[in-house]
């Protein structure tokens, strides 16, 4: 058997991009030198590792499993590579996902200072809800992850990071706002302007509210929290986020929190990353500079 770097390559891609068009241009390869590499893996391997669906190629259940194993071999590679060039010691690239409340309001700096520190990295940050963040991390669209919510997947190694208040706000003008004392059923009979489901701001709440509040009645559910700042801050509902996001609202008095003692909403942050994930000089690094006192 002999499989080629450029083989493992072109199989790596296909899978992270769904066609040998994508691939090939990724790799800055011709087509049909992508198709015929891929061809060939599969000849030596007499299996096929995807599934054909139109133009689309859907990893089979061998594909899913050979490619960490690929993904670990390209890896490797490259750092003998880079101890042969002296150029072990090199963060290079790293591709990072974090759910929408720490990639807007903690990644920002975080990512700045890594980079004002290592001025060759070369970092690209995806945010997007938990669920799409544990799905990348799992076809290793993504070298480490940091999610809000909670993560069940076997495959991914789950690290607590820092924690986080959820809290619940109305604007000024809101009858809430103006109540000396809050009970449950002042909330249960609002009207709340919510994350969708799969965020785990919204896994949080409803975790610590279903059940407590029988007629909890979701007005609005949107994909990103400043949106609903701005709806709830028309007066139109309440809302619940993250206390980080509020910040600059808080300050200039567009929004105010309402007191829920009755509720814990506290919760925790954490990193992913894949168990079979090779973890290079970049990456641990990365992960080292996340952990240190803020």
């Amino acid at each position: 058997m002999r499989i080629t770097l450029k083989q493992l390559g072109v199989f790596v891609a296909v899978a992270r991009y769904g066609t040998v068009t994508q691939a090939a241009r990724e790799l800055n390869f011709t087509q049909s030198a992508a198709s015929m590499a891929l061809a060939d893996l599969e000849t030596q391997l007499t299996s096929q590792l995807f599934d054909r669906t139109g133009k689309r190629l859907q990893l089979n259940d061998l594909g899913r499993k050979l490619l960490p194993a690929a993904i670990t071999t390209l890896a490797h590679a490259q750092s003998i590579e880079e101890i042969a060039r002296g150029r072990d010691d090199q963060i290079g690239s790293l591709k990072i996902g974090a759910s929408l409340t720490i990639g807007n309001y903690s990644m920002p700096s975080l990512i700045a200072a890594f980079m004002a520190e290592h001025p060759q990295s070369r970092l690209t940050l995806d945010i997007a809800n938990t669920s799409h963040i544990i799905t990348a991390l799992e076809k290793f669209e993504l070298d480490i992850g940091f999610i809000e919510g909670y993560c069940h997947a076997p495959e991914l190694e789950v690290i607590p990071w820092r924690h986080d208040e959820l809290v619940v706000f109305a604007a000024p003008s809101h009858p809430l706002a103006s109540k000396a004392c809050l009970t449950e059923a002042d909330l249960d009979n609002a009207s709340w302007i919510l994350r969708e489901p799969g965020s785990g701001t919204r896994e949080i709440f409803d975790n610590a509210v279903l059940g407590r509040l029988p007629h909890l009645q979701v007005l609005l559910e949107l994909g990103h929290t400043e949106a609903i700042q701005r709806v709830v801050a028309s007066g139109l509902g309440i809302g619940c986020a993250s206390r980080l996001s509020l910040q600059e609202s808080l300050l200039n008095g567009s929004l105010k929190i309402l007191p829920t003692p009755f509720w814990n909403l506290s919760r925790q942050f954490f990193v992913l990353i894949h168990r079979q994930k090779y973890r290079t000089f970049g990456l641990e690094r990365f992960l080292t500079h996340c952990f240190q006192p803020e």
